[in-house]
């Protein structure tokens, strides 16, 4: 059985080695990532993880895994921003504030969908001026939900989290590896 990696995120390709998990294939799926008008940020991310892991065309011995993940201040997607002028006013919506960071997993094996959610509680401390013009000049914001990525130099603005660090990163592990199984693909099967 081979697993086909529905992302084009390095952090999920770096994630899934700590599960001992390197991808047969990577496929990024080309769907519409626009939120529905109206659409709450945990349905969104939902049916988007659902969304990428039905769109990949997978053979019969193919496990697909598919994940998003989105970034919520209150009822708000903060998405990734297009360019750093959003960068700077997602960060500064952020900033001083507690926001919600909700990475969703498909995994797809044949019809069925096996899938799960995980709801982390992030806190970002009040940034300076100096801190958040440092920040948008490394481009460490491109590509990242919310404009930010706690793995990486926003790190240091992140002072308490309630949930999974790694869900934050764009993968919950325990919960990926409870899907995996569950959808038959041998995991821990050639560790001692």
């Amino acid at each position: 059985m081979k697993l086909v990696l529905g992302s084009g995120s390095p952090r999920r390709r770096e994630l899934l080695a700590h599960l001992g998990v390197v991808p047969a294939d990577i496929r990024p799926p080309d769907i519409d990532e626009d939120p529905r008008r109206g659409e709450l940020p945990r349905p969104y991310c939902v049916r988007l993880a659902r969304e990428k892991a039905e769109a990949i065309p997978a053979a019969a011995d193919e496990v697909v895994l598919s994940a998003d993940t989105t970034v919520a201040l209150g009822r708000r997607i903060l998405g990734k921003p297009e360019d750093e002028k959003q960068a700077a006013e997602f960060l500064t919506a952020l900033s001083g504030r507690r926001h919600r960071v909700i990475t969703a997993v498909a995994v797809r094996r044949g019809a069925k969908v096996w899938e799960r959610d995980v709801v982390t509680q992030v806190k970002m401390k009040s940034l300076s001026n100096e801190e958040l013009n440092a920040y948008l000049q490394s481009g460490d914001w491109r590509g990242k939900a919310g404009g930010y990525g706690i793995q990486g130099m926003a790190g240091a603005f992140i002072p308490w989290i309630g949930g999974s660090f790694t869900a934050v990163v764009g993968l919950p592990l325990a919960e990926t590896a409870n899907l995996l199984q569950a959808a038959g693909f041998p995991l821990y099967k050639s560790a001692p």
